[in-house]
């Protein structure tokens, strides 16, 4: 649904001004002045909450998730504003993942970052989902992980962005990259179903368009089977580029803007820039991860003096998956099956095989 009825909106924001206290608390738009620290925040005072002042497009974008329904998507934003208030995601950001090197380990092993803007202002976000391994930490750890950069897109990011074009800017585009997938991503399925759940339900609409690229065959034959099970709006959303899909992005971004394996073909995940690690957007010695880095610790530096930070991993509720979700996640984990079938039968086949002499 592209464009939502004005007088859904009008509708919906009624029913959101009879939710509880506790809820309005965190959808309502409350600023901090943050404790002024030696080194400077990279984009300044973040608002804590969903709508940080545009109402009307947030209500926008869950109502889009909802096909325009009222009912359902005011339902689908309070059940959103009630995880947020029982898992205390408002103060996720001053929950660090600790020690450091454990940090860098999860970095390491859930490969996503910030690459650069689009030529429109949207964020670019790359994901490394061949190579990402999930694999140096318990799930929780990269659960937690993966919702602090959502929301220090929402309430650093994307605000930043707002600010500098003059206009409201409220979604990004991630470049997705296969560089490596195999069988194996077959373990891994439960926690990204529980990932891709928790943005489907809680950070709907963020994503205009998703660009997947360095396609495997084991994609592919995937992609064919699932794609029909996706609904139209979602499909419409997803691009699968040739090779490494530099060509087509360079129309909607700068050079500077790409992702660093879609700078040449065959630059996947793991493959370093001439400078080392610093264009490497996965990478914690990137400059948009020194910036989320420094932007927890200063978080954390605010309330140490009210209590110290215990380590141990930040446990967040895993939301069920609706019918669709799981319909796909079996669909996925059953091709991932038939083709490892078809790949064993064929190493076995080879095996077999005997040279006659004559």
């Amino acid at each position: 649904m592209g464009i939502v009825n004005q007088e859904a909106v009008k509708q919906f924001q009624l029913l959101m001004d009879g939710v509880d206290e506790a809820l309005k608390k965190s959808f309502e738009v409350h600023c901090r002045k943050q404790q002024r620290l030696s080194s400077p925040m990279p984009f300044g005072d973040p608002i804590q909450n969903i709508h940080q002042g545009y109402l009307r497009e947030t209500l926008t974008r869950f109502l889009k998730a909802r096909d325009g329904n009222v009912q359902k998507a005011h339902k689908m934003l309070v059940d959103c504003l009630n995880w947020r208030v029982q898992n205390d995601i408002d103060n996720i950001l001053k929950k660090p993942i600790l020690p450091p090197n454990l940090y860098r380990a999860v970095r390491d092993s859930q490969l996503t970052g910030l690459s650069g803007y689009t030529k429109e202002g949207l964020p670019v976000i790359a994901v490394g989902v061949g190579q990402s391994t999930f694999d140096q930490a318990s799930v929780h750890y990269y659960v937690q992980s993966h919702i602090q950069l959502n929301e220090y897109r929402d309430r650093v990011v994307l605000p930043a962005a707002t600010k500098r074009h003059g206009r409201y800017i409220g979604t990004c585009v991630k470049v997705l990259d296969m560089t490596g997938l195999k069988l194996s991503a077959l373990n891994q399925i439960k926690l990204l179903t529980a990932i891709s759940t928790i943005d489907d339900l809680n950070y709907p609409e963020k994503t205009d368009t998703y660009y997947i690229v360095n396609v495997p065959y084991i994609f592919s034959a995937c992609w064919k089977v699932v794609k029909p099970l996706l609904q139209e709006r979602t499909r419409k959303k997803i691009q699968v580029l040739q090779g490494c899909g530099r060509d087509e992005l360079l129309k909607i971004m700068d050079y500077a803007s790409l992702p660093h394996f879609c700078r040449r073909e065959g630059s996947g995940s793991s493959h370093r820039s001439e400078n080392g690690t610093t264009e490497n957007c996965f990478s914690l010695d990137h400059v948009f991860h020194q910036q989320v880095y420094n932007y927890i610790n200063q978080q954390v530096a605010s309330v140490q003096s009210v209590r110290p930070w215990k380590q141990g991993s930040f446990h967040v509720a895993f939301p069920d998956p609706d019918p669709e979700g799981k319909k796909i996640a079996k669909t996925i984990e059953s091709e991932f099956q038939k083709f490892g079938d078809r790949k064993n039968g064929i190493s076995n086949s080879l095996q077999n095989l005997k040279v006659s002499e004559d």
